[in-house]
């Protein structure tokens, strides 16, 4: 069985919903989940909030947070995530914020850094993760993680 299918099966089994806000991966995860036929039932929004200014008025993401840490940090996916849960009131929401390349990295920030913000029920989870490869790999790679980490998470219980 496939993550996206999985996954799927897992959120109906619990009866929770799921919402996702993308930047890095540009709607890929929305899209995934949606793959699956029955995903209205938890599926309730996928945001792509690109550009700085859709992570401010969409998401609410203070501009003192991007200013500062910049639109690739721990502390904007954590705003995203929390934004998101905020208008769509779901169970579970994503948000992912990274540098997919082949341009955009630098010492400090390279392609392929990702952070990934988890809202499962109460708590927040924040991920930063490194991948290799092409612009489109990490794209799927990091839509691939966050599905097998949510997977993880409510079959251990940890939600």
């Amino acid at each position: 069985m496939e993550p996206k299918e999985e996954l799927g099966k897992l959120l109906l089994q619990n009866n929770l919903t799921i919402s996702i806000a993308e930047s890095c991966t540009g709607g890929l995860i929305s899209k995934l989940i949606t793959d699956v036929s029955g995903s209205s039932v938890y599926f309730q929004m996928g945001l792509v909030t690109y550009s700085n200014n859709a992570k401010i008025k969409i998401l609410n993401v203070e501009k003192d947070i991007i200013e500062k840490y910049g639109a690739v940090s721990y502390q904007c996916a954590q705003a995203m995530v929390k934004g998101l849960k905020t208008i769509s009131g779901s169970d579970i929401c994503i948000s992912t914020t990274g540098i997919a390349g082949p341009t955009g990295g630098t010492d400090k920030k390279p392609v392929g850094l990702v952070y990934c913000g988890f809202y499962i029920f109460d708590k927040i989870y924040i991920e930063e993760i490194f991948l290799k490869g092409n612009r489109d790999l990490i794209r799927k790679q990091t839509a691939n993680f966050c599905l097998k980490y949510l997977i993880e998470r409510i079959k251990d219980g940890k939600h």
